[in-house]
């Protein structure tokens, strides 16, 4: 016996290898279908300048498909390690693209005041430009409200997209109003993490040209 370890003797071992996610993947199937129900939910939602209520309603289903795969692809994403660099770019793309279409078209056919369709817009794409401003110092995770605000938001436009009348209509009044302060007080409270994130990136870049003055 030589009296070398085995595991010494034998060499150092090889890193274990990294399966990378193909770009065909379920996670980004279900993204890549999310976009094609774009255009898909215009057509259906502004055939005959939405007067007929029987194609509102496939329209309400591709809104309904599109908002329950957002649910799914990130979840499965995230659970078999189906993160892609497509998905990343993709997937928020197209949570955006949906949403902004269906507030725009219910707002062309009168159905929806344009500030209501303003203020989600602005907030959605400030919040997004907001992340990659404070991306190079930390992520802003989403949060509980953003969760909530996302599917007030989902069930508002989505009754919105319906025909109703009656309490029904009342009703999906006040969904929106929620929605809309819940979009509001979010948006707030992502800049307010923005700002205290950038703050102290920037701390920390600051105290490390001092701490390298003193090591030496």
């Amino acid at each position: 016996m030589s009296g070398i370890p085995a595991s010494a003797a034998s060499g150092p071992r090889p890193a274990p290898v990294v399966r990378q996610a193909g770009l065909w993947n379920i996670a980004n199937v279900l993204t890549m279908l999310r976009l094609v129900l774009v255009p898909a939910f215009v057509v259906l939602l502004m055939h005959d300048n939405g007067t007929d209520p029987v194609w509102r309603v496939f329209a309400w289903a591709a809104f309904a498909v599109a908002m329950i795969t957002d649910i799914f692809d990130g979840h499965l994403a995230r659970a078999y390690n189906l993160v892609t660099d497509f998905g990343k770019i993709a997937d928020p793309i197209a949570d955006k693209a949906i949403m902004g279409a269906a507030l725009i078209c219910l707002s062309v056919l009168g159905d929806l005041p344009w500030w209501v369709t303003g203020v989600i817009l602005f907030r959605e794409l400030g919040i997004t430009l907001m992340r990659f401003w404070v991306i190079k110092h930390g992520v802003i995770p989403a949060s509980r409200g953003g969760k909530i605000k996302t599917l007030a938001q989902g069930t508002a436009v989505g009754m919105y997209v319906l025909v109703l009348t009656g309490p029904l209509a009342t009703f999906r009044w006040w969904v929106m109003a929620v929605a809309v302060l819940l979009t509001v007080a979010t948006g707030l409270d992502y800049v307010r993490q923005a700002v205290v994130l950038r703050r102290a990136g920037l701390a920390a870049e600051r105290a490390r040209p001092a701490e390298r003055d003193t090591a030496r």
